[in-house]
């Protein structure tokens, strides 16, 4: 029992985690804001600053936001890789630090990290769509094969095979309604909440949910072909 109630957890738990993750990639970039702004806070604000305390304040933010781009600037180094985007900032940026602009070597560095992390953050949200999308693709499918009941995966179905989706059950393919009505959910396709009600020869599409009755379908699209695929290929190729 107590293991069974470990494994309903862990999708919670690693929803957690990852947000703990996601949060913590924001932290550099809040420490070196806050030492940044100390740092020209003390520049302006102190009538005589010493050059050593101001070089020290924006060498630690410096190394705080820029560290790793630092790091990823020698890697690339080392692969012949002399003009890419890291090499440049870095180039860049510690420019700035010779030439006793210590502020401005911080600032671009902070920037460019921040447009990083928007970046990824972008990225992330475009893969948790795609695995959303992927979640909404059946395993299998129950093909009717002179009136018997046969499982098989989706992509083994072929165009007007007839196909039987239980209540509860996910509709695996595009068809057509072969009994007299249907009640899906569509709401994960289209956001809306209310089920809809199908008619003996309307179309249905992968990733309905059946909702009340047995219902047989005729298979109108192979499953790479499927409205809910093209979809996510839109989704993939973006």
């Amino acid at each position: 029992m107590s293991s069974d109630h470990n494994h309903d957890n862990a999708p919670a738990a690693s929803l957690h985690a990852s947000s703990e993750t996601r949060y913590r990639a924001y932290i550099p970039a809040a420490l070196a804001l806050l030492l940044l702004l100390g740092g020209l806070a003390y520049q302006h604000l102190t009538t005589n600053p010493n050059d050593w305390v101001l070089l020290i304040i924006f060498s630690i933010a410096y190394i705080i936001v820029g560290g790793g781009v630092v790091l990823g600037a020698l890697k690339g180094i080392t692969r012949g890789e002399f003009f890419d985007e890291k090499f440049l900032m870095t180039i860049a940026t510690l420019g700035a630090f010779f030439i006793g602009e210590y502020a401005e070597g911080v600032a671009v560095m902070l920037f460019y990290e921040v447009g990083e992390l928007f970046q990824q953050a972008a990225l992330n949200r475009a893969k948790r769509s795609i695995q959303a999308l992927l979640d909404l693709r059946p395993e299998e499918a129950i093909i009717l094969r002179d009136g018997v009941e046969e499982i098989v995966h989706p992509n083994t179905v072929q165009i007007n095979d007839i196909i039987r989706v239980k209540p509860g059950q996910q509709v695996p393919l595009d068809g057509k309604v072969i009994s007299p009505e249907a009640t899906l959910n569509t709401a994960a396709l289209t956001g809306e909440s209310v089920p809809q009600n199908k008619k003996q020869g309307e179309q249905i599409l992968a990733g309905m949910i059946n909702l009340d009755r047995v219902i047989d379908f005729a298979v109108t699209a192979r499953f790479t072909d499927t409205k809910l695929a093209n979809v996510l290929k839109m989704v993939q190729d973006a």
